[in-house]
């Protein structure tokens, strides 16, 4: 059984990653206002009076630290946001009742990641046939330090199972409870992709849009196409 204990942890390395984000989700402009927590604080309780929306945009904030939101960031509503909207169904490290950010070590994997659980999405979806959905591509900067690597773990360990989360799951909620920051492993998705899980947004530096992705479904994701680029 794979635990906290039983994985190496991962030295100070600056990391480039990707991340497909659903573009019906948009940023929350209120993390991304600020600098700081003091002035974060002042902000939300002052649009709390005049938006009723704001606890839906912002999310659930006593799921997250306010010291773990790297406020200032380029991207911050990015960095942020998986950890205060979070999907109560859970996803591999989490059992829903925290947050992850899942990120990939190219756009590759992480279009694969994000195919298979909107496939399996769609498919429980009554009478819907042919559809476009578009995504956000994101690119983002953080800190390895203080990672585990799960790379070191046999891909057929349980805790790489393509549908059975239990074992995961398990690990997730150890490394979160011992103060982990992430953890590295094998994309199940894609052959030889690599992934992390971070369990705080505390260690990025920059999330930032790159460009815009669509999804094709016809009874299944026949495709995935890149739409455009942004500059600047």
């Amino acid at each position: 059984m794979v635990t906290v204990h039983s994985l190496p942890v991962l030295p100070a390395a600056s990391i480039r990653a990707y991340r497909l984000v659903n573009s019906k989700f948009p940023p929350i402009a209120i993390f991304d206002d600020v600098a700081s927590v003091d002035e974060f604080e002042q902000l939300y309780a002052l649009q709390a009076l005049t938006n009723p929306r704001l606890a839906n945009q912002a999310g659930r904030l006593e799921l997250i630290p306010s010291a773990d939101i790297p406020f200032g960031i380029p991207g911050c509503s990015y960095a942020a946001a998986p950890f205060t909207h979070v999907n109560p169904d859970g996803s591999r490290f989490s059992d829903g009742a925290f947050g992850v950010l899942y990120l990939a070590d190219s756009m590759d994997a992480a279009i694969a990641e994000v195919r298979y659980h909107q496939q399996a999405y769609w498919t429980n979806v009554p009478a819907l046939r042919y559809e476009r959905f578009v995504f956000r591509g994101l690119t983002a900067r953080f800190d390895e330090e203080g990672a585990l690597d799960a790379l070191t773990v046999q891909r057929t360990d349980p805790i790489y199972s393509p549908t059975e989360y239990n074992a995961s799951r398990l690990l997730g909620r150890s490394a979160l409870s011992s103060g982990v920051n992430a953890i590295r492993y094998h994309s199940v998705r894609q052959a030889g992709g690599i992934c992390w899980g971070l369990l705080t947004p505390r260690q990025v530096s920059s999330v930032v849009q790159t460009a815009h992705y669509e999804m094709i479904w016809n009874g299944d994701v026949i495709g995935v196409h890149k739409l455009s680029t942004r500059v600047g």
